[in-house]
């Protein structure tokens, strides 16, 4: 080889693959280029350069992902806040993910929020690249239920909890019944199904309280633990809404 080449041309030729395998073997994250793992079958390199291609490397299709996100405070939409797509990076995937992927830049394609945090609110997100996935949050939304922990300060009465369970309205409607309950003195317990923003703040004004801090805790069958701050990880096959 004397003039430069497309990577996966070169792949092909040397590890005797068709065109596709070799571009899956790129994408994949499987190839180094003088030490360094390159992702783009594009990438043109001459005959100088050393190409690796790892032990383990499989020529699969990209199967598409879903991330399960312990967004801090300070990042989603809005003027202030910083891109959530800024912690979907290697050194923020726990270390004990247990699906057996690692990370590479086509999961970041076309990868879908969904159930969206306020800005100053941490906890739970999710983000696919799976139709079914997103299909299921999208359609359901308004089935799956959602678990916070927030953070109040002043005195709530026997009366006050038994309104947050049933008898407040959210903009002039009636809310239906959800599941409130405290976990300490000065934390509740929130169960309820696709809150609109600033509801649950809403709810513990009229009963004589103040949110200091909101965090989700779990959507649907899906639960935070074991998701430090700003650290994310794979779905797991078996894991369902």
């Amino acid at each position: 080889m004397t003039d430069s080449v497309r990577l996966s041309k070169y792949l092909a030729a040397r590890f005797f693959c068709s065109r596709r395998e070799a571009e899956n073997y790129v994408k994949g994250g499987w190839v180094r280029v003088d030490g360094q793992v390159v992702e783009e079958p594009g990438v043109r390199i001459e005959s100088h350069q050393e190409v690796e291609l790892a032990k383990n490397a499989r020529p699969d299709d990209h199967k598409p992902a879903t991330i399960l996100l312990h967004k801090p405070k300070g990042y989603g939409s809005g003027p202030d806040g910083r891109s959530i797509s800024d912690l979907i990076v290697p050194e923020n995937q726990v270390p004990d993910d247990r699906s057996g992927r690692h990370f590479v830049k086509i999961d970041l394609k076309d990868l879908e929020l969904f159930m969206p945090l306020a800005v100053d609110t941490c906890g739970l997100i999710v983000l696919t690249q799976e139709y079914g996935i997103a299909r299921k949050l999208a359609d359901d939304a308004a089935k799956i239920e959602q678990e916070y922990i927030v953070e109040v300060a002043g005195t709530l009465s026997q009366s006050g909890l038994k309104k947050l369970n049933h008898g407040l309205s959210w903009q002039g409607v009636p809310l239906a019944p959800i599941k409130v309950s405290w976990q300490n003195e000065t934390r509740l317990r929130f169960a309820l199904k696709n809150p609109p923003p600033g509801l649950i703040a809403d709810m513990c004004q009229q009963v004589g309280l103040l949110v200091l801090d909101v965090k989700r805790i779990r959507i649907g069958r899906l639960p935070l633990a074991g998701l430090p701050v700003g650290q994310w990880r794979y779905r797991l096959a078996y894991e369902r809404f």
